[in-house]
């Protein structure tokens, strides 16, 4: 693939995950106004945490790191494509229908696993009502997981992007018919859940059904391909029950403190934008892409898409760190402050995204370099780094506890984030040119950090100088458009003016005509 048509793949994919977070920033609006961080709002977030967990577990991180290599490969070779994802469909159905009855019926000791702080309170006894209504939707979203992968080694991005739009819209418009009809607005966001599966099910089915890849459920079998699959897969699926962990280290610091685990969740949320804009793209494009190219032989075009794809990352990732750590407390004042909501959960809400903020470029560069090994079928080595960056969130979350209180958990995710990324960066040192950054890289590195620094002041003195506007009610999101936009204009003006990026490259990215 050419770079400025894998470029074009992060941004169609960025630009429909940014889309989706988005109104992922409305929904969450509106559960804070109307829930506030309150216990039906925390009850809710570990009860949909739950499946969404696993989903990573068992779809999104680990089988379908290994899947997807292999289907691209019998994709670019011709090797019967269909008849191993089918066989992949089958085999993972059957997994989930099992896991899915297992952990409806184990709901109570899962949510003490998540949250044992919630034990003895009414938040316990909501988190596993609303666990055991929701707790279907990993058979459907894992599903979908393989389906997308299906569509993105094709190269449909936009279809498989459009997935996590569709739940947020639903779920927009659960709440807004619960306020309007006075109906539960927990239960309606529990079964506001499985409705989603069911939907981002169809969709995606329906997609992969029009390029000729309908799958049905069947009877697994144990093939060579899904044995190969499976040894693969394993250490994949070790290393996500690894990063899980950390989750779970997290929120059982928080479950602790009242109104902690809502306020690491909205944090998580935003921090999430940059995230899921810059690296689901990258991650989604760079796997099958590095897989042709490897297959290929074709070491220099793997150097390139792997050093456009962490230039491509840094170029948005820094500033948007540099951002979320000088104004958090804007950003979560102006975005969330209504309704059930309290001072005091902006002032712990935006302490928890400039912690997040802090680690943001590690958790984006590891999706720069994760498809490096999953591309080799190299899942063995990430996993164990997985469990040394485990070690190290759970002894700073749990030792810095009692000085730090629900901080810990945010920086033990931030600390062990970076940890990772140094443990990728140096575990792929020996793979040759294709995991080298280019000349070009080193040269915009130092010019993309400056611009962003540089923009980093402008925002501190810009948001003291815009604070009274940022306090009232009426002026505050006119406040937080100027601030975010003088940032942009600054960020991008420097930038081009120090050689951070040309103005060229960018109108060769968004070129619709084919290079």
């Amino acid at each position: 693939m050419k770079p400025i048509r894998l470029v074009r793949g992060f941004l169609t994919v960025g630009a429909w995950t940014f889309g989706s977070r988005l109104l992922g920033f409305a929904r969450d609006m509106m559960m804070a106004a109307y829930l506030g961080a309150g216990p039906v709002a925390e009850a809710f977030l570990i009860a949909f945490s739950l499946p969404n967990m696993f989903r990573r577990f068992f779809a999104e991180g680990a089988f379908n790191m290994a899947f997807v290599p292999m289907f691209a490969k019998r994709l670019e070779s011709g090797e019967d494509p269909k008849a191993f994802a089918q066989q992949a469909f089958s085999g993972l159905t059957a997994v989930l229908l099992i896991f899915t009855l297992i952990g409806t019926a184990l709901m109570p000791w899962l949510v003490w696993a998540m949250a044992s702080g919630f034990h003895g309170d009414e938040r316990f006894t909501l988190a596993v009502l609303y666990g055991r209504i929701g707790f279907s939707y990993i058979l459907f979203i894992s599903l979908v997981a393989l389906l997308s992968g299906v569509l993105n080694a094709f190269g449909k991005f936009t279809e498989a992007s459009l997935v996590p739009v569709l739940m947020n819209l639903i779920f927009i418009i659960a709440m807004w018919l619960a306020d309007r009809f006075g109906w539960d607005m927990g239960l309606t966001l529990a079964w506001t859940v499985p409705v989603t599966g069911v939907a981002q099910f169809a969709f995606t089915w329906w997609a992969a059904h029009r390029l000729g890849f309908t799958l049905w459920p069947g009877v697994p079998r144990m093939s060579p391909e899904m044995r190969r699959l499976l040894v693969i897969a394993g250490p994949a699926v070790l290393a996500g029950g690894v990063v899980q962990v950390n989750l779970i280290v997290g929120r059982q610091v928080a479950s602790f403190t009242e109104g902690a685990v809502a306020w690491l969740s909205y944090a998580d949320r935003l921090y999430q934008l940059p995230l899921g804009v810059v690296g689901i793209a990258i991650g989604t494009v760079l796997l099958p892409v590095l897989s042709r190219h490897l297959r290929a032989g074709d070491a220099v075009a793997s150097r390139d898409s792997f050093s456009r794809g962490a230039e491509f990352a840094l170029f948005l990732t820094l500033p948007a760190a540099v951002a979320l750590v000088v104004i958090a407390g804007p950003l979560i004042s102006v975005l969330y402050d209504r309704g059930a909501w309290r001072p005091e959960d902006t002032v712990a809400t935006a302490l928890a995204l400039a912690i997040y903020g802090i680690g943001l470029p590690a958790f984006v560069l590891q999706k720069v370099l994760q498809p490096l090994y999953y591309a080799r079928e190299d899942t063995r080595r990430p996993f164990y780094y997985a469990i040394v960056s485990m070690l190290v969130n759970a002894g700073f979350a749990v030792g810095m506890m009692p000085v730090m209180g629900f901080a810990a958990a945010a920086w033990a995710t931030t600390v062990s984030g970076w940890v990772m990324l140094a443990q990728l960066w140096w575990g792929a040192r020996g793979m040759g040119d294709a995991a080298r950054l280019d000349a070009r890289f080193r040269q915009r590195f130092w010019r993309i950090s400056i611009a962003s620094a540089a923009m980093g002041v402008v925002l501190w003195l810009a948001a003291d100088a815009l604070a009274p506007m940022l306090a009232e009610r009426g002026a505050r999101w006119g406040a937080l458009g100027l601030l975010c936009g003088g940032g942009i204009v600054v960020y991008f003006g420097f930038g081009a003016l120090i050689g951070a990026y040309r103005p060229g490259d960018l109108k060769s990215m968004l070129r619709r005509k084919r290079a």
